[in-house]
């Protein structure tokens, strides 16, 4: 009798065991894709210096872009993964952005401060080339928003400056990759604003609309400042000194209209 309880049991266990059989003939819509932004960094680092920090140190990308000719594409992590890249960050009201985005950092040292003042460091041609066939191939992958290929500066101002005012961030958003705003109409927009300047509150309200996480004060604190010096940075990096001025207006008021 024993021996007939065992293999019974054993039956059962067997039967409970099995996988489950998977359907998937009724497959839903309602999904997007993981990657919703991309973001680009440099390393402040040389080539074989940035290889060692971002395979074997505290962060990591997708993607690095080296400083040879043709920049060498390096991929660091697969896109199914969460590299640790933005940290702390902010954008369009998404927040820490690791887990929404892919990486690219490229190869540059940054700047120097000398006695003249801060000197920034260019990006090579050929690095920006590189940096074009990757994002192609991104965004024929990833339904991307051209409003979601940002800056590290663009989604933490308070604590980076990445890729800094030699970026370019105008030729990328006329290959697709961003957004710029017409030069004629801000022309126009800052004629009006030299007229009629706005308020500190109508600053961080359209800050905040352009996807920059911004106090909203109305008051021109440390905080601002800073978001306003990375929206120049971004938009008009001959002078990014968190100062509110006509022409930042404008350049606000038309990408607002841009929506």
């Amino acid at each position: 009798m024993k021996l007939i309880f065992a293999a019974l049991a054993l039956v059962v266990l067997a039967a409970c065991s099995q996988a489950p059989r998977i359907d998937t003939s009724h497959p839903s819509v309602n999904y997007d894709c993981r990657v919703q932004f991309v973001v680009v960094h440099y390393t402040s680092a040389s080539l074989q210096r940035s290889l060692q920090l971002l395979t074997h140190g505290e962060v990591s990308a997708h993607y690095l872009i080296g400083d040879d000719s043709p920049a060498t594409l390096y991929k660091l992590v697969d896109e199914q993964y969460r590299a640790w890249h933005a940290g702390e960050s902010e954008w369009a009201g998404r927040t820490w952005l690791n887990s929404s985005s892919l990486g690219i950092e490229i190869v540059n040292p940054g700047y120097q401060d000398t006695p003249n003042g801060r000197v920034w460091y260019p990006y090579s041609e050929a690095q920006v080339q590189s940096l074009l066939v990757l994002l192609k191939d991104i965004a024929g992958r990833y339904r991307i928003d051209p409003r979601n290929f940002i800056g590290h500066s663009d989604i933490a101002p308070l604590r980076k400056q990445d890729p800094g005012p030699l970026f370019p961030w105008k030729r990328l958003a006329q290959a697709g990759f961003g957004v710029w705003p017409d030069e004629t109409a801000v022309a126009q927009q800052k004629a009006r604003f030299d007229i009629n300047p706005p308020s500190i509150t109508w600053y961080q309200e359209q800050l905040a609309r352009a996807g920059y996480a911004t106090p909203q004060t109305g008051v021109l604190d440390v905080s601002t400042q800073r978001v306003l010096a990375a929206f120049q940075m971004h938009f008009r990096p001959q002078r990014f000194d968190g100062v509110p001025d006509a022409q930042t207006a404008a350049l606000l008021q038309v990408l607002g209209t841009m929506h």
